[in-house]
């Protein structure tokens, strides 16, 4: 089933429209990319979701329920966790503490021990700097770091910007085997990424946004072999 679809949104910012009529599916359990440029809207969307924009016009279903324009708060509540681009830590507060900030609803704040330690295993190097302070790891660390705080919140669908932004290419593989990682664990995820081979490598489904429209879009697998998004995005 549909666990997030997407109808005909539309996004204003004052008189500039950055989304118009976007619609997309994503299936429980799948991993499903979204692609495009810098610029392209894609951040736009994902902040249309979780409810830092509200739209003009469209909805927003997350198991059919229609989410359109409720709080941040209870779109968190709900099961949608959202990692932004570049983690947005809390620098000087030590890795437990930047984590511990993901569980602040209360029901998460009663499970918080038991999911940190799944999350523990998941990223073991998390485990063994507990106390460090935020603002000395590096930026791989930091990503993981944001990646485990967005987990907290036990999410049923979990929105990823720009993973893997910034960061070394050995890290950059480790962080998309991650991810199919969470999606094993029963995680959907919808991620947002320039780096677009590993992105449809790892993807059931895929979509392709430019200038606020949707273009084209389809199976992870055609699209590795459409020659547009070949020369467009891949450079072959």
């Amino acid at each position: 089933m549909s666990i997030l679809s997407i109808e005909k949104l539309n996004c204003l910012y004052g008189n500039v429209q950055a989304l118009w009529d976007v619609s997309m599916q994503v299936e429980e359990g799948d991993i499903v990319a979204l692609l495009g440029a810098n610029g392209a809207g894609k951040t736009t969307l994902l902040n249309a979701i979780t409810g830092i924009v509200t739209p003009a016009s469209g909805s927003v279903s997350f198991y059919g329920e229609d989410i359109t324009g409720i709080s941040r708060d209870r779109i968190v509540e709900k099961g949608i966790s959202y990692l932004p681009e570049g983690g947005r830590l809390f620098p000087d507060m030590t890795i437990r503490e930047n984590l511990e900030m993901g569980a602040y609803h209360k029901d998460n704040w009663k499970r918080r021990n038991a999911v940190m330690e799944n999350i523990f295993q998941l990223l073991p190097k998390l485990r063994e700097r507990q106390k460090q302070l935020a603002k000395t790891m590096s930026g791989g660390e930091r990503q993981m770091l944001a990646m485990g705080r967005a987990l907290m919140s036990e999410p049923k669908l979990l929105l990823l910007d720009e993973l893997s932004y910034g960061l070394a290419p050995i890290i950059v593989t480790e962080v998309f085997e991650i991810v199919t990682m969470l999606q094993q664990q029963g995680i959907t995820v919808l991620l947002v990424e320039q780096n677009v081979h590993q992105s449809l490598e790892i993807a059931s489904r895929a979509y392709v946004l430019e200038n606020g429209r949707i273009v084209l879009d389809g199976e992870s697998s055609q699209l590795l072999e459409n020659d547009y998004i070949r020369k467009a995005y891949m450079g072959m």
